[in-house]
């Protein structure tokens, strides 16, 4: 009936991905973890491929994230211009994460979805 390379059991990481002038929004939710970070490196990959000037990634939906998702978010930065992608409305969880990896030092992280667009 569907597709039974993926687990019934989990959503898609990738929910939505929006322009919003010269930025795009990418939504992320549920886990990310080794299993899916390649479906959220190849969003990240089209999306950086049309020049947007900023990316906004908006976390709230995210409940999990590990090293292996880390390591796609600092691959993404690496490939823009300082500050143009930003982090916004993670979790408690989620942004324990980040500070516990340190990513936030490298990363803006916002706590709305609006503060990182502005």
């Amino acid at each position: 009936m569907g597709d039974d390379s993926v687990s019934p059991l989990r959503e898609p990481p990738v929910r939505g991905i929006e322009s919003r002038g010269a930025t795009t929004l990418v939504r992320l939710g549920g886990e990310l973890d080794l299993y899916n970070a390649n479906e959220v490196r190849e969003a990240l990959a089209q999306v950086l491929a049309e020049g947007p000037s900023r990316v906004v990634i908006d976390m709230s939906e995210v409940e999990f994230v590990d090293s292996t998702a880390l390591g796609v978010l600092i691959e993404a930065r690496s490939k823009l211009p300082h500050d143009a992608l930003r982090l916004a409305a993670p979790q408690l969880e989620t942004r324990r994460t980040l500070q516990v990896s340190g990513l936030d030092r490298h990363l803006p992280v916002h706590d709305t979805v609006d503060g990182a667009l502005a």
